[in-house]
């Protein structure tokens, strides 16, 4: 098979100059050994894992008291694994030993507004005093806190000042419905929570007064709250006090609470195909081991570099941007909008900002594609060093808009991950070409193979994604997950002892990865995964719906189609009224990412014999896979119900 166009080639400058060819000498160096390209660096990694995770520990000079035996107590299965025991250590006390060299810690604009700096003093001035007005509450180790905010600098902060107490951090972005928020903060049991009382997006105001107090009266152990005042609404009536309040207070110090390596560091939130979303708990550790490490050396953030992602406080991407803090980069902010008030504010933002790495969903660069935007004459864009896409697989086409109208010379980095490890397990790689469709890597440490459907490892072959050993930010567990059940049957069911993370993938020659989309019942709208139960529970509380199936498909353009599939009660009729009943039953207990493109009635909905609804079987018959190859016909209850999607046709 013939290689694809090759788009863009690191200059050797740049490649001896980058983060990876630094840490690869130091290894050499230090492990008396000879390592000399990105491949055989990662053979090391991941048939070495100890060494190199300790060695990620050394290069990075990560701060802790006690002392460790051995890098990872080893298990036999992947989820009993433990890292680093006997050693404590802080991820805010990591950001605030830096420097900073007059450069700010924060650059800031929200949609219509003027760009902001906040310098580390200033960051680390406003995150004493709420540390220590959190604390005047009784919050410390293993305390929660939630919060409802926009993506701002306060978001920031709030996190900086829960961790450096030893608290653990948890977070929903406004533009969740309630019933979302309080499926997910409910099962942690938080004791304050941060909140806006609403928010600005495509130029309009949302007042999130009423939800506010919902939220209140709906999580009892919820003990104070603070209110950021970000619109004109209605004062909210709760028991705590105002964030503008505490930073009108003293000056103060901020010290920091030095937890176990395996310490909670927050809890994320999975999409909730199955139940109530799993409520996926990061270790401090584990998130500063690979943070460094995914930043560092395959973003290849240095001091000084102003890093950007588009992003809410719901998505792991906010998680994963702030922790350009940690390598001493500015973390750059845009709350708002991306195509308001102009359909290139994000760009124009990125110009302001003079941002080094610029990252979005790929769906918004699809967006920016279709709009024929062109950046070739700008010569701001132009010295952007890299630009970062994810949430979906970047077809093409959409490499090939980087290099022919936003810069020839980019370095574009597709990274795929999730939630689950808050990181990516492929992606960019300063050492190695990057290819038309192709993810450039395996990022380090992460042993990730395609397995056919006799369960062997392939090349070249289309496979499910399987990582074959531990990484420090895998969850530690799923809060509240008795004996880690959820936890196993995430993704340990299929390959006993083996990560399976739900997509389909291709591992080249060239040990490049394509990913072809999912290969789970999780959906996947416009880069925000998005569970199946939270459809299923608002459509099927309406009166005429007996019962629901929704898939999303990937087409090779890049977008994605999301139908719905509904069985009506006797007498009832799938009209545009009914339609518009169910559309604004989900978009207001949700959101409106959770509104199905299309509706169509069927007679009955596919299950199987344990009474399990057959998302990933419809998805492969409605993708042109044959019906005895996307489904164990005998293990279902009703398998005539499945010709219907066999000769479907979206309309």
């Amino acid at each position: 098979m013939s290689a694809p166009k090759t788009l863009w080639k690191p200059e050797k400058a740049f490649t001896e100059n980058s983060n990876m060819f630094k840490y690869m000498n130091w290894v050499n160096k230090h492990y008396n050994i000879e390592i000399n390209d990105y491949q055989q660096l990662w053979n090391w990694s991941v048939n070495h894992q100890d060494i190199f995770w300790e060695s990620i520990l050394k290069y990075y000079n990560i701060s802790y008291s006690g002392n460790f035996i051995q890098a990872r107590t080893s298990k036999t299965e992947i989820i009993e694994n433990k890292w680093f025991e006997g050693i404590q250590l802080n991820y805010t006390e990591h950001v605030f030993r830096n420097g900073f060299h007059n450069i700010p810690a924060i650059t800031f604009q929200k949609e219509g507004g003027e760009l902001t700096k906040i310098s580390i003093e200033e960051l680390k001035s406003k995150t004493a005093k709420l540390a220590n007005y959190l604390k005047s509450k009784g919050i410390g180790k293993g305390d929660r806190v939630c919060s409802m905010l926009s993506n701002t600098p306060e978001a920031v902060i709030a996190f900086l000042a829960t961790n450096s107490l030893g608290a653990i951090w948890t977070s929903c972005s406004p533009d969740f419905g309630t019933k979302s928020i309080i499926d997910r903060f409910s099962q942690i049991q938080p004791k304050i929570f941060i909140s806006v009382n609403g928010y600005h997006y495509n130029g309009k105001s949302y007042d999130k007064s009423n939800d506010v107090e919902t939220i209140q009266n709906s999580i009892k152990s919820i003990e104070s709250t603070i209110l950021i005042e970000a619109i004109e609404a209605p004062s909210v009536k709760n028991n705590g006090e105002s964030w503008r309040n505490i930073q009108d207070g003293p000056e103060c110090d901020l010290t920091f609470e030095r937890v176990d390596f395996i310490h909670p560091i927050w809890v994320l939130y999975s999409s909730g195909t199955t139940g109530k979303p799993k409520a996926i708990t990061h270790s401090v550790g584990g998130i500063l081991i690979e943070h460094f490490k995914a930043l560092g050396l395959h973003q290849n953030i240095k001091p000084g570099d102003q890093f950007f992602w588009y992003s809410t406080t719901g998505w792991m991407m906010w998680n994963y941007a702030i922790s350009s803090l940690l390598l001493e980069g500015t973390i750059a902010i845009y709350d708002g909008s991306p195509t308001f008030p102009e359909k290139d504010s994000l760009w124009k933002f990125a110009e302001k900002a003079e941002i080094n790495h610029f990252g979005a969903g790929a769906s918004y660069y699809l967006y920016c594609m279709k709009e024929g935007m062109d950046f070739t004459k700008n010569e701001v864009i132009n010295k952007i060093q890299s630009f970062g896409s994810t949430g979906s697989p970047l077809p093409p086409e959409g490499f090939s808009w980087f290099y022919e109208n936003v810069n020839p010379n980019a370095w574009v980095i597709s990274l795929s991950g999730g939630t689950d490890i808050c990181s990516g397990f492929v992606g960019g790689n300063p050492m190695e070409p990057v290819y038309e469709g192709e993810i450039q890597c395996r990022m380090l440490g992460v042993n990730l193979q395609a397995y056919n459907e006799n369960g062997s490892s392939v090349k070249d072959e289309l496979g499910e994604m399987i990582i074959e050993n531990a990484m420090p930010s895998m969850p530690i567990y799923f809060w509240n997950d008795e004996n880690n059940a959820r936890y196993r049957s995430s993704y340990f069911e299929m390959y006993p002892g083996k990560w399976r993370h739900g997509d389909w993938i291709k591992i080249t020659e060239r040990n490049t990865v394509i990913i072809y989309g999912r290969s789970d019942a999780t959906l996947n709208r416009g880069g925000v995964r998005i569970g199946t139960a939270e459809i299923y529970s608002a459509a099927e509380s309406i009166e005429e719906i007996q019962d629901s199936l929704i898939v999303c498909l990937d087409h090779e353009d890049g977008s994605q189609t999301m139908p719905i599939f509904i069985q009506l009660k006797p007498n009832a009729t799938l009209n545009d009224e009914l339609i518009k009943k169910i559309k604004s039953t989900i978009r207001s207990q949700f959101s409106p990412r959770h509104v199905p493109d299309s509706f169509y009635q069927i007679d009955e909905i596919p299950y199987t014999i344990s009474g399990k609804k057959m998302e990933a079987p419809v998805k492969k018959i409605l993708s042109g896979i044959p019906i005895e190859k996307a489904a164990s016909v005998d293990a279902m209850k009703n398998p005539e119900s499945l010709k219907y999607f066999q000769n479907f046709k979206l309309k």
